[in-house]
């Protein structure tokens, strides 16, 4: 991990706990509010969210509306340290598998999907459309892998308090296509 990263994921974290701490989860209803029509995605797309942990935006609010709008959804599960996620079908009040770091994954008897749209987990954006994650390159490897296979729209969804000049950029990292945030989208920029 080059040391600009750690240092800009060190600040990343306090200023997303100050953000939660200011804005909670109206930050979830805001997002869930602007839906994803800015995407002109297919009408019936598979949408793939995540479980959020500690300070994370919450995405259930925007991926029951979605689902009520005709999106099928799909939750990440981890498959190894070095390993794309894999995405698995997932409806709200399925049962849930508790895996590394308290994260709920859906169970193995959910089908395994290719979604058209991934919700993204984020510490820091760009107007490029790079992000810094965790340091575990999860999301990386499955938007490289997804998108070898199919066109995949990659948003992330971040407080607005997240957004930087420029996250560190490395040979390996993948970039979002958009960043929702409370105070609408923001479609990311080649440059």
């Amino acid at each position: 991990m080059s040391e600009a990263k750690k240092q800009l994921r060190a600040q990343a974290f306090e200023r997303r706990k100050a953000a939660f701490l200011l804005h909670g989860l109206e930050s979830s209803r805001k997002i869930a509010a602007y839906g994803l029509d800015f995407l002109n995605a297919p009408s019936g797309a598979t949408v793939s969210g995540f479980a959020a942990i500690n300070d994370e935006i919450d995405p259930r609010p925007l991926m029951m509306w979605l689902q009520a709008e005709g999106c099928k959804l799909a939750l990440p599960v981890m498959q190894g340290k070095g390993k794309p996620l894999l995405m698995r079908s997932w409806s709200p009040g399925d049962a849930m598998a508790t895996a590394a770091w308290g994260i709920a994954e859906p169970m193995d008897d959910k089908p395994a999907v290719d979604p058209d749209v991934v919700l993204v987990p984020l510490l820091a954006f760009d107007a490029r459309g790079y992000r810094l994650g965790y340091g575990g390159g999860f999301y990386d490897r499955t938007l490289a892998r997804l998108r070898k296979i199919k066109p995949v729209i990659a948003v992330g969804l971040a407080y607005d308090e997240l957004r930087v000049d420029a996250v560190p950029v490395e040979s390996y990292d993948e970039r979002l296509d958009w960043v929702l945030t409370p105070s609408g989208p923001v479609h990311c920029l080649d440059s």
